[in-house]
């Protein structure tokens, strides 16, 4: 590693959710190149890279179809806008997420990134709310601990604490019902916990139903609040509840989408169909940045109307449908398609769920639990909660694994195309980590 790279990344970069004080003095990774499931260091180095680069790399590092594909547009068209006029690979990619979208999703608005993507969604709703008679209808509903980015809309939405505070009176705060997730292996108590969350979502909808406009969820995971795992079962009661009461859903799958979860799409293991459905990060594969909404057409119908301003979306990104991003987009479409993902992820799913398991009689670990191409783990706060967890990631790229912890919470994340050696030495060096920072005294 030259020192010379690294005094100058200290001088002008500034890195998102990084404490600048610990960065400095930590061993320095940086990264020049990848090719699969590795991350190449500058200075030779390699890791295995455990969390698919923030959820994004699904199909791993430089697939030479979305490579290829990404060159070819650069050498047609590089940017074309989506207001009152169109481009090849923006009507193509729109059309085929259409095709695999859940249900009757069938209306594709491109943004930038997931922030963006579920800005648009919670605008769309209130203005559809507007446009068909009850302007009323403004406030949402949110999981305890949700995430949805971290533009101001986003973040009164899903406000996470230990991310969001100092912002917290700035933003208008989304209505909270409990997490479902519970924090334990206990399959009874689980079920019980789920009931409760449940019921308060009820009573919370019930009660204020006529004021709501959407209520927007992470489907069976909460990613940023610690990978946090939830049963099936209660979004199908929560689609039946909004039914109920004319409620809209907005299910914003922008890290678990794209056969992360066991299906293509995470409400898909519900068998629910949401009104609106966000993605992002492995939308391109995660090689360019590129974001979408998909609508219900009821939703986009509402927005007609010969020669009416109001009735008009007014929203827009500069770079939304970038033919380069959809024509890479397309090509990632094409990969899952050729690999059958997520139906070929079956073996890698069960071997992730047999290791979690080993996992969560470990000593330290509080309790594990798994979903599809997920696996995680919470550190016991009187083991060493979260300074262990860092402990635990820094010994792991030290055995050539990078992970990168969420508080006490531990997970692995790996590229869908991860072969079998390859996702057995990550689920191996995961736990002799572990083994190896749990402290001598600590009983379970």
């Amino acid at each position: 590693m030259s020192f010379p790279l690294r005094d100058t990344d200290l001088r002008h970069l500034w890195h998102p959710y990084t404490d600048a004080t610990t960065f400095e003095r930590e061993p320095y990774l940086c990264i020049d190149s990848a090719e699969g499931v590795y991350l190449f260091e500058d200075g030779g180095g390699e890791l295995l890279d455990g969390i698919s680069s923030w959820w994004c790399v699904s199909l791993g590092h430089g697939h030479p179809r979305i490579v290829e594909a990404i060159r070819e547009q650069a050498g047609d068209l590089q940017h074309s806008i989506l207001g009152n006029m169109s481009h090849p690979r923006a009507i193509q990619l729109a059309e085929r997420l259409s095709q695999i979208a859940p249900g009757d999703l069938n209306r594709v608005y491109f943004a930038s990134d997931g922030s963006s993507a579920t800005e648009a969604a919670l605008k769309m709703a209130v203005q559809y709310w507007r446009n068909v008679g009850q302007p009323e209808r403004t406030r949402f509903v949110s999981l305890e601990q949700a995430y949805h980015g971290d533009t101001l809309g986003a973040m009164g939405a899903g406000f996470v604490e230990w991310f969001h505070e100092p912002f917290e009176h700035v933003v208008r705060p989304a209505l909270r019902a409990p997490s479902p997730h519970y924090p334990g292996n206990d399959p009874e108590a689980e079920a019980r916990h789920c009931d409760d969350a449940f019921a308060a979502m009820e009573q919370l909808l019930r009660a204020q139903a006529k004021e709501i406009a959407a209520v927007i969820i992470e489907p069976r995971v909460q990613g940023a609040a610690g990978i946090w795992i939830y049963p099936a079962d209660y979004l199908r009661r929560l689609r039946a509840l909004c039914d109920e009461l004319d409620i809209l859903i907005i299910a914003d799958e922008i890290a678990v989408g794209f056969a992360r979860t066991g299906k293509m799409f995470a409400c898909e293991t519900a068998g629910i169909v949401p009104d609106f459905l966000c993605l992002g990060k492995a939308l391109t594969g995660g090689y360019l940045p590129m974001s979408a909404t998909i609508a219900r057409d009821k939703i986009y119908d509402a927005f007609r109307g010969e020669g009416d301003d109001k009735r008009v979306f007014w929203d827009g990104h500069t770079f939304c449908g970038n033919p380069i991003t959809a024509a890479a987009a397309i090509a990632a479409l094409d990969v899952f398609a050729e690999l059958d993902l997520p139906a070929s992820c079956a073996p890698h799913e069960a071997r992730i769920a047999d290791a979690f398991t080993a996992v969560g009689a470990m000593d330290s670990v509080a309790y594990q639990k798994t979903l599809g191409m997920i696996g995680m783990c919470a550190i016991r706060e009187d083991a060493g909660g979260a300074p262990l967890a860092r402990e635990i990631t820094l010994a792991a790229r030290e055995r050539g694994l990078f992970l990168r912890p969420l508080g006490t919470s531990l997970y692995l994340w790996p590229p869908l195309t991860a072969t079998t050696p390859e996702l057995d030495r990550m689920l191996n060096i995961f736990h002799e980590s572990i083994e190896a920072c749990t402290p001598a005294a600590v009983a379970k």
